[in-house]
């Protein structure tokens, strides 16, 4: 069964990790995709990844600067010429931070909250006025299991994923009443590129830690976000739902 036939998405950091997963289940699921990167290169890279994959797929990429609401808004406005309509908008484009409080950089703790918090604004409000119009839509969000309890160092990732949660409840609230659901996936410890680069020994140790014993892989959350952007999510608004194998239980 195709989940997201007929469906138009956008994807934010949609070039590799959790968003890459994303953007192939979404096609898998019979959705026609637009992919958003940082830069030319790894979204060209991505499309010929997934064209090479299947040549079928309906799938666009642009590189638009998320933090600078006229190229976000004129992307997004490209996407609905291109596809006719935008059905799914998927926040996943961030960064995080280990910093400690007494060397952090000022300028890197405003750009952690300004890719992390000011684009996840940027792009629901230039994609809300579009679902209302088509009758709703579905924003998801990328938070994180620090959004819960903190961590230890890097104090603007978990600010910025705890605005995050923030901003996908009290816009659930808000959009609500235009049939526009909003909810948020909060990822635990997942085997992107950075995490697979660390020495064996290490992962071991933190899948260790995690009671379900493993570590979360990136399409885990593709198949939360998948689940949160079907119709079988129609009565859903408003959540932060952990896919971290029970690790802030």
């Amino acid at each position: 069964m195709e989940m997201l036939k007929g469906k138009v998405a956008v994807i934010t950091g949609g070039t590799r990790g959790i968003g890459y997963a994303t953007v192939r289940t979404y096609l898998e699921n019979g959705a026609k995709v637009a992919l958003f990167g940082s830069r030319k290169e790894t979204v060209d890279k991505a499309l010929e990844e997934l064209k090479s994959e299947n040549a079928s797929w309906e799938v666009m990429g642009l590189w638009p600067s998320l933090t600078d609401y006229a190229e976000v808004e004129k992307a997004i406005n490209e996407v609905k010429a291109h596809f006719g309509k935008i059905d799914v908008l998927v926040n996943n484009a961030g960064v995080s931070a280990r910093e400690s409080l007494y060397e952090y950089d000022p300028a890197a703790f405003q750009k952690t909250m300004d890719i992390n918090v000011t684009a996840v604004f940027n792009t629901s409000r230039a994609v809300a006025p579009i679902m209302k119009a088509e009758g709703g839509g579905s924003i998801l969000n990328t938070s994180s299991m620090v959004s819960r309890h903190g961590q230890p160092a890097g104090v603007a990732y978990p600010t910025s994923k705890f605005a995050v949660n923030g901003i996908t409840i009290s816009l659930a609230r808000e959009l609500a009443k235009d049939n526009i659901r909003v909810n948020a996936v909060a990822p635990g410890v997942t085997r992107t590129d950075m995490v697979s680069a660390l020495p064996q020994e290490m992962q071991e140790r933190i899948s260790a830690g995690i009671p379900i014993g493993r570590m979360c892989e990136p399409q885990d959350i593709a198949n939360a976000f998948l689940f949160l952007a079907s119709d079988m999510a129609a009565y859903i608004t408003g959540a932060v739902l952990p896919v971290d194998g029970a690790a802030t239980v």
